[in-house]
């Protein structure tokens, strides 16, 4: 599935089963809870942190899901096509960083 194709179905989704988009500040707000969650589990299962019991079952990819799916809320509903987006994101930072990690001393020990 393309991004484009995901766009889409989210917006079928919706549609058929939300009622209709939460408005854009909502989803803003959601989308910083559902990365909340996404970092409780990086900070416990990768970080310092030690993993609570109750959080030895969450799923990083269904958390990490849960985020692109509210990203492609907030694309469709304020018309931004990501896969375009992410091209021009990509041909931006292969312009500007072309050499800069390959560069980065911090990089290459």
């Amino acid at each position: 599935m393309t991004i484009h194709q995901a766009q889409k179905e989210i917006d079928k989704w919706i549609k058929e089963y939300g009622v209709r988009y939460f408005n854009e500040l909502t989803n803003t707000a959601i989308l910083m809870e559902e990365v909340g969650e996404v970092a409780r589990i990086m900070s416990r299962r990768y970080g310092e942190q030690s993993e609570k019991e109750s959080d030895k079952g969450k799923d990083l990819g269904d958390e990490l899901a849960d985020v692109l799916f509210v990203i492609m809320c907030i694309a469709n509903q304020t018309g931004v096509n990501l896969q375009t987006a992410l091209q021009k994101n990509l041909e931006k930072k292969t312009d500007r960083d072309h050499s800069r990690h390959k560069d980065n001393k911090k990089l290459n020990k």
